[in-house]
């Protein structure tokens, strides 16, 4: 959803997106609960089936125990899960002096002037500085047509075709000597954090653009290329 205003174009998620995502997840688990506790007994007769124990559990339970608890559980994950959507949800504010990037509590600002580039790496919104380091990098499950004529329309210069330092990028393995000092640490911490902590890897995203080095991830592997060292937006 694309909403204009005097101080500046917010896209973010609409109210009937919420509204769908609120009722359907609870109605998508009361389903799945309900399909597992029916097919429970003819799940629990396969020897190869794994999970048997909760399996033959549910098929000796009586009805409507296992009916009206399958409903419940459904019920309780859906809205934890979609309590948890909520909560990452990300909506961005453009306007002719800056970017503002708010997701649950968190938000970032970052200014036009220090703007050099926009644009999508599969799915996080990218901002990059006037020297091509980098000043923002958030992941975004917002329509790309919005974002851009957002960005558009402030007059921000957005790049269609991604980032446009691609070519630049080199992997990473220890001891490059061309590294900052700290650098070649941060990214083995980093690789160790891949797919284990997204939070930490992102935290040391920030880090090694601090130290003028942008990291970009492809097939689980770490590339980087060098930048002037800027420090991070803080968050307000």
């Amino acid at each position: 959803m694309t909403t204009p205003s005097p101080d500046g174009t917010l896209v973010s998620r609409s109210t009937g997106e919420r509204i769908l995502r609120a009722v359907g997840l609870p109605v998508l688990t009361v389903a799945v609960a309900e399909a597992v506790n029916l097919l429970a007994p003819a799940i629990a007769g396969l020897p190869w089936a794994p999970l048997q124990g909760p399996f033959r559990l549910v098929a000796r339970l009586p009805e409507p125990y296992t009916t009206v608890g399958a409903v419940v559980l459904g019920v309780v994950v859906g809205l934890i899960l979609a309590l948890v959507a909520a909560a990452e949800e990300v909506s961005v504010r453009v306007s002719d002096t800056t970017v503002t990037i708010t997701r649950d509590e968190a938000v970032r600002s970052v200014p036009r002037a220090q703007v050099g580039a926009v644009f999508l790496a599969d799915d996080d919104l990218v901002l990059l500085g006037v020297g091509t380091e980098e000043l923002a990098r958030q992941a975004v499950d917002l329509d790309a047509t919005a974002l851009r004529a957002a960005f558009d329309r402030h007059g921000y210069p957005w790049q269609p075709d991604g980032d446009p330092h691609a070519e630049e990028y080199r992997r990473w393995v220890p001891g490059l000597p061309e590294l900052p000092a700290a650098a070649d640490a941060l990214l083995g911490a980093r690789a160790e954090a891949l797919g284990k902590d997204a939070n930490d890897a992102a935290q040391l995203r920030t880090e090694l653009a601090a130290l003028g080095v942008v990291v970009s991830d492809r097939d689980g592997r770490q590339h980087y290329r060098l930048s002037p060292p800027h420090r991070a937006p803080v968050p307000d």
